[in-house]
């Protein structure tokens, strides 16, 4: 009758059913209940942007920090999938800021990448760190940079990451940094913010709407916008800032007819396909979605910017069959160790876990300096119940890695699950907690064997 009751509460909180929560949470129902892969009744409905199910959830006590098994928590996928609104409720109830995804970057790193501007904001004002590198080597301002497409609205989340204080001289692994990356790909206005020069695209009545709709005065920044486009009716920026600012108020239908209106006055300008995918994704119209980013794959053919922001959003619909494809087709135009590591994730959602162990191997061949895909690959064997290489593998991972904490938390699990001598395990944790006292899954294990 529990697990029942629990898996109600799954998919009422999938839903946004909060009629059904509340029912089933007086009845019993465990808020900090976890299914197969990890995954709680909050984590479900951040998933679908369910804002007042999560809301309630967090009410009633639902952990934000609970990881599933992709090493996501709600908070963490909040921030990734642009839910700043439910990013903000897990960032009241306590999230654990210093916290990282499988790639080891905050909420802001996916949000940068993936030109959520709104939640860089919010993730900025929070007091995540602006320069926190991942297991890349990567910050928020060179994901924007390498992963973005040079246009409006990344000079937008490159310019607040500037003025939050972004340093532009930070090295990834490969001695790159944001102005090397912005240089290599021609994005010329964004070169320019870094090297703290004129946003092109902000005209001043553009700065003003931005002033006012920073002030929370949006319908006035729209109003001088439109007072604007009656002076200059093709301005396809003011264009792209009214239906910005219209999205931001949920008046998807306009924001979409400004976007439209500036692809007929620009046909060849293909960052306005971008804008009009967001408002579908907001609108939950994935076909549309899907649509459009083809039309724009089929205009920019060799190009990878679309390719990789549709293999995203196949990701996060779930349809990790069809993300494969488009990672492959990517993977055949630029062969990238982050391709392969986001293909490797994939397959792994499929549990087709030998083709994740061979990306990762692929991976490792055009970067074998590299930490994380060593401990992926460990995963992988891992989950294969391969235990010898998994250890094999992770050791090789704590070689290039020494001091990162949840390496001696998994190398115990792998230790626990074969039975071996608690001391040892105990050992372990004790070396994870000695490197971060705050480790979560340290201090769950610790209590675990007392």
């Amino acid at each position: 009758m529990g697990l029942r009751m629990n898996l109600k509460l799954m998919r009422a909180s999938s839903r946004g059913d909060i009629t059904a929560i509340d029912q089933l949470l007086a009845l019993g129902a465990d808020v900090h209940f976890q299914c197969a892969d990890g995954r709680t009744p909050l984590m479900v409905a951040v998933q679908k942007n369910q804002i007042i199910a999560a809301k309630r959830l967090i009410e009633a006590g639902s952990n934000v920090n609970a990881r599933d098994d992709t090493m996501l928590s709600p908070y963490l996928c909040a921030g990734a999938n642009g839910f700043h609104e439910i990013l903000q409720l897990t960032i009241k109830a306590g999230a654990d800021l210093r916290s990282v995804n499988r790639f080891g970057g905050t909420p802001l790193l996916p949000a940068s990448e993936k030109g959520y501007l709104k939640t860089v904001q919010v993730a900025l004002d929070a007091g995540i760190s602006v320069d926190h590198q991942n297991d890349f080597g990567w910050t928020a301002l060179q994901e924007a940079v390498l992963l973005g497409n040079g246009g409006r609205l990344y000079s937008d989340v490159i310019q607040n990451l500037i003025e939050a204080g972004a340093s532009t001289d930070l090295r990834d692994h490969n001695d790159q940094t944001a102005i090397d990356f912005a240089v290599k790909m021609k994005q010329q206005n964004v070169t320019a913010i870094l090297r703290l020069q004129e946003n092109r695209y902000h005209s001043p009545v553009i700065k003003e709407a931005i002033r006012l709709q920073g002030s929370g005065q949006i319908e006035a920044a729209i109003a001088s916008i439109d007072c604007a486009l009656g002076e200059d009716n093709e301005n396809i920026n003011l264009l792209y800032y009214k239906g910005y600012f219209l999205s931001e108020q949920l008046r998807y239908e306009q924001a979409l007819a400004a976007y439209f209106a500036a692809i007929q006055m620009a046909p060849d300008d293909l960052d306005f396909y971008f804008y009009i995918a967001n408002v579908y994704r907001q609108l939950h119209n994935p076909n549309q979605v899907l649509r459009i980013y083809d039309l724009a794959i089929a205009l920019d053919p060799k190009g990878t910017f679309f390719r990789y922001h549709k293999s995203n959003y196949l990701r996060e619909c779930g349809r990790h069959e069809d993300a494969i494809i488009e990672m492959d087709s990517l993977l055949s135009l630029c062969n990238r160790y982050d391709f392969l590591f986001h293909k490797a994730n994939s397959l792994r959602s499929l549990r087709r876990h030998a083709e994740a162990i061979s990306c990762m191997d692929q991976a490792i061949s055009l970067d074998a300096a590299s930490h994380l895909y060593h401990f992926h690959k460990a995963q992988s064997f891992a989950l294969l119940r391969m235990f010898k290489p998994a250890i094999e593998a992770l050791d090789y991972a704590m070689m290039l890695k020494p001091d990162k904490a949840d390496y001696y938390c998994e190398r115990a699990s792998y230790f626990v699950a074969l039975d071996r001598n608690p001391r040892i395990i105990s050992t372990m944790i004790d070396t994870a907690l000695a490197i971060d006292p705050t480790c979560q899954r340290a201090v769950a294990m610790q209590k675990s064997l007392h």
